[in-house]
């Protein structure tokens, strides 16, 4: 059978959905990719014998390169006569399904990565995103959601053929637990001291990951050992670092950029903190989750799927200032002594393994509808 798996960027693809493709083609079948190339695909897609689609898809919703994506991707759906599209980010998601609208032969499967109408969200997010969805939610034949808010809210409010529940893209348990560090070289190499006790945040530096509150939590908290090391680069750097600047706080928090060494971070830290504002079900989060350590988190759809408050963590209100420094505060004085553990464990249903059994299903349940 052949499936087009289509993402907005090829970053999405890079960073959940090989394991995904992978599982495809070792059961026989054929997978092509159509993406906006921004950063180069892994390797492996090209070893697997992938034919990739450049298509200038935008993440801005209103550029001018998404009618052009449109062109050119249902050009390329009317040329290679797939079965199956799975599509996964909303621009891109969008665009295949009005090319796909009227095209009663290929079966299209949207996975939702959190839908910008969730519980709490701005009212311009329900009265511009719902309609939207609402209406495209018509051409799709099956709706993937990864937290049980965005399961409910598909199953009631959409009107897909299906709606089915996946426990997020699955995360590599085994991968986080061989990776092995020297943590007092570790430590040094980044400029820490070595009884810092470790704040860990891992993500884009923009806005909904709400940075900030933990820089303004910081420089509430009196112990002196405490030190706040943020992995991912973004627009908000600058903004960053002049807010700790001024908060007096600049030699304890630390911007590294991406890195490649994720898990090695993880490995050194004493706590994985995570403000966000939305989030569908983060992979950083179960990552942290994998490799036992107790959690500080906002208190939002996703986070509470995987965040049992006062078991592996403590869910915060996103602005929350002081609910941030005193869950932080509980962490150092050792009443999280058993989180890490307690997440260990539930993290495990959320196995990349077990991600994949369960796309499988939902796979064959899609190729039954398949007209012969």
């Amino acid at each position: 059978m052949k499936f087009l798996y289509v993402t907005t960027v090829s970053n999405t693809i890079n960073a959940f959905l090989v394991p995904h493709i992978k599982m495809l083609i070792d059961k026989g079948h054929q997978v092509d990719i159509a993406c906006n190339i921004t950063t180069e695909l892994n390797p492996l897609i090209d070893e697997m014998g992938c034919k990739v689609h450049h298509v200038e898809f935008s993440r801005n919703p209103f550029s001018i390169n998404n009618i052009l994506a449109y062109k050119k991707i249902k050009k390329i759906i009317n040329r290679e006569n797939y079965s199956i599209i799975h599509t996964h980010t909303p621009n891109a998601s969008a665009i295949v399904r009005l090319a796909c609208r009227k095209n009663k032969k290929i079966k299209i499967v949207y996975t939702a990565h959190g839908f910008h109408f969730y519980k709490g969200a701005p009212l311009k997010n329900w009265l511009i995103f719902f309609p939207v969805e609402f209406w495209l939610s018509k051409f799709t034949d099956t709706i993937i959601t990864i937290n049980q808010e965005d399961y409910i809210r598909a199953k009631h409010l959409l009107r897909p053929n299906k709606v089915e529940y996946m426990p997020g893209v699955g995360v590599d348990i085994r991968k986080i637990h061989d990776v092995k560090v020297d943590k007092l070289r570790k430590i040094k190499e980044i400029g820490l001291p070595e009884d810092a006790f470790i704040l860990l945040s891992v993500g884009e530096l923009n806005r909904n990951k709400n940075h900030e509150v933990i820089i303004k939590s910081l420089a509430r908290l009196k112990d002196s050992r405490v030190h706040y090391v943020i992995c991912g680069s973004g627009n908000l750097k600058t903004k960053l670092e002049n807010l700790a600047k001024k908060l007096d706080v600049s030699a304890k928090v630390h911007l590294l950029g991406h890195r490649s060494d994720i898990y090695e971070f993880y490995k050194i830290a004493n706590v994985f903190v995570f403000p966000s504002f939305r989030e569908g079900l983060s992979v950083a989060l179960m990552e942290a989750m994998a490799c036992g350590l107790p959690v500080v988190c906002s208190d939002i759809r996703g986070n509470r799927d995987l965040i049992s408050h006062n078991n592996g963590g403590y869910l915060i209100k996103p602005n929350d200032i002081d609910g941030f420094c005193e869950a932080i505060n509980a962490v150092i004085r050792g009443e999280a002594r058993n989180f890490g553990k307690y997440n260990k464990n539930i993290v495990k249903k959320f196995e990349t393994n077990s991600v994949l059994e369960k796309l499988e299903g939902i796979y064959s349940k899609v190729c039954e509808t398949l007209e012969v």
